[in-house]
């Protein structure tokens, strides 16, 4: 389908995640929350809102990449698959039980954030980060995503990012 047939929400939503599946978007948008953590422990109200801007530009800041046949990328398109499925982001099941798991350890990176006890925000901030990155490998081994590389890019010549699974 071309994307021009699409409807203008399903072109935005396209472009969205064909932008965010650049591992720049997803590499910086992880390495972003350490800096929102630093953020608040150091109670700055400029590296928060900037950062907080950053993430909220992020997804489309970045152009869409060649090849998406990188951990990054994969992570990007293996969320678009998993969401566009109709899988939730929360549950018991595994590997929702991860993201669940997560709101404690979140809440605790905050409150050790606010009343700056470096070790606790150390600590939570690594615990999230460890818990969100093992939710998204999950969901690429669920999916089997596996993206293109350049071998592909004459087989894409509409520069859509092709979200090819594994069998």
């Amino acid at each position: 389908m071309s994307i021009l047939s699409l409807g203008v929400r399903d072109r935005l939503e396209s472009t969205f995640w064909e932008r965010h599946a650049n591992p720049w978007s997803a590499g910086t948008r992880i390495l972003a929350y350490p800096i929102l953590m630093y953020a608040i422990y150091r109670r700055d109200a400029k590296l928060l809102a900037a950062t907080t801007a950053f993430l909220a530009v992020n997804p489309i800041l970045f152009p869409r990449p060649k090849r998406t046949d990188n951990w990054l990328s994969k992570i990007v398109l293996a969320e678009e698959e998993w969401l566009g499925a109709g899988n939730k982001t929360m549950g018991l099941d595994y590997p929702n039980i991860l993201n669940v798991i997560n709101i404690p350890v979140t809440l605790y990176a905050f409150v050790s954030a606010i009343r700056r006890k470096p070790v606790g925000t150390a600590l939570g901030t690594l615990g999230v980060m460890v818990f969100k990155l093992w939710w998204t490998d999950a969901i690429v081994k669920e999916t089997g995503v596996t993206g293109y590389g350049p071998e592909d890019a004459d087989s894409n010549a509409s520069g859509n990012v092709e979200r090819s699974s594994g069998s």
